[in-house]
């Protein structure tokens, strides 16, 4: 690397992007387009960004394995900045193996915790498990360290395992300190913060609560407490699961009863919940009928069910009680507007993939919460983004639980 590159790298090390910038603004050779790409990336031009990594990966010579590994792995960087998760990880996979080899342990574990990141955003926590339990964080500078434990934390969250993430967030607090970057303690503050939050709405026997990440922990826990968990849509019992998340009609005929409990649901409130109907026949009835027994069917390990005079009730076991768990916001796009509430501009395909539901019934769900002035846009085609205000008091972590599966 000659002078000016080195000088412009020491630049976006201490944070002097512009300084940067300036050194390399004229120069068109791999390094120079790599440095302006982490640059525009910086300022928040993802775009130009992109462009100018693919350039820079592209114009390394094919010796040079690791140059182009570190473009690919800033690439990452912006598309999970970006929310742009519904490109492949082959790439990042192929450029962390480069650097590993090459000895660049520290751009290594960077790449491993993009990939833990991106998958769990998108649930899948097995995979973000098997990454993380490969990299070893203690002979890596404390910076990231601090990177490491809060990807652990943010793993934990989402397994709503609340005291081994608050002991993550404590490591990391005292990694960053040894780092002295006030931006990992910034972080590290926020962490601290969402743990303090609602994680979801506690009904029980009609009276709503918002509830901690710890409480949604102690009652999914019991042993005692069948739970109809609207975040997940799924209804537990002593570690046993019914999963209903492909089963749109079951789940809402199970939240309207758990709603209810322990009085009964009305079959008029059922139909309601569960089809739509706005008037009632014959036919209404005979398919409430049919998926009533299904859903009995489905709940035998849990709950009962049975027929009452006007309807329908749960009964769970002797002894044991019945709760409903939702997410702290109500109406049918609950889940789509708590993902686009951490203040990042989301693709629809990104959302169709977080959500596990089809792109285009994200983007009409969109445009009816743009009609309502809940979301707003900006760019067309695939460059659209969607954004969504910020919701005081509720961390965005917690409200991705509905797209993934408990392990």
């Amino acid at each position: 690397m000659d002078s000016l590159i080195t000088a412009a790298a020491r630049a976006m090390a201490v944070g002097d992007v512009l300084g940067a910038l300036k050194r390399v603004a004229l120069r068109d050779d791999p390094p120079a387009l790599a440095i302006r790409g982490i640059a525009m990336a910086r300022l928040g031009d993802f775009a130009r960004a992109r462009s100018l990594l693919k350039a820079a990966a592209a114009g390394f010579a094919p010796t040079e394995l690791v140059y182009r590994a570190r473009c690919i792995l800033a690439q990452a960087e912006i598309d999970l900045a970006s929310r742009d998760l519904a490109e492949s990880s082959s790439d990042l996979d192929d450029a962390r193996t480069t650097l590993e080899h090459s000895g660049d342990r520290v751009n290594a574990a960077h790449a491993g915790h993009l990939q833990v990141r991106r998958l769990v955003l998108i649930g899948r926590l097995r995979e973000a498990d098997q990454i993380l339990s490969g990299l070893s964080p203690a002979a890596l500078p404390p910076a990231y360290q601090a990177a490491h434990e809060l990807v652990i934390a943010a793993l934990n969250v989402r397994r709503l395992h609340a005291a081994s993430a608050r002991s993550a967030i404590q490591r990391a607090k005292t990694a960053a300190r040894a780092a002295r970057s006030q931006v990992l303690l910034a972080e590290v503050d926020r962490a601290i913060a969402s743990l303090e939050f609602p994680a979801a709405k506690l009904i029980r026997q009609g009276h709503e609560q918002a509830i901690k990440l710890e409480e949604v922990e102690r009652i999914l826990a019991s042993n005692t407490t069948v739970v109809v968990d609207g975040c997940r849509r799924s209804i537990y019992l002593a570690g046993r699961s019914v999963d209903l998340a492909k089963r749109p009609v079951l789940f809402a005929l199970a939240r309207a009863l758990a709603k209810a409990w322990p009085q009964e649901a009305t079959r008029s409130t059922l139909l309601i919940d569960a089809f739509g109907a706005r008037q009632v026949d014959e036919s209404h009835r005979a398919r409430l009928r049919v998926e009533i027994g299904r859903l009995r069917a489905e709940l035998l390990s849990v709950c009962g069910l049975i027929a009452t005079p006007g309807g329908y009730a749960l009964s769970p076991q002797e002894g044991c009680e019945l709760v409903l768990l939702d997410p702290p916001q109500d109406g049918p796009h609950a889940g789509l507007l708590g993902v686009l509430s951490d203040g990042e501009a989301w693709s629809s395909a990104a959302l169709a993939l977080v959500l596990g539901r089809s792109q285009r019934s994200v983007q009409r769900a969109l445009e009816a919460l743009a009609g309502a002035g809940k979301v707003r846009s900006h760019g067309d085609g695939r460059s659209r983004r969607w954004i969504a205000p910020p919701i005081p008091g509720f961390p965005t972590g917690l409200l991705l639980m509905n797209s993934i599966t408990p392990v």
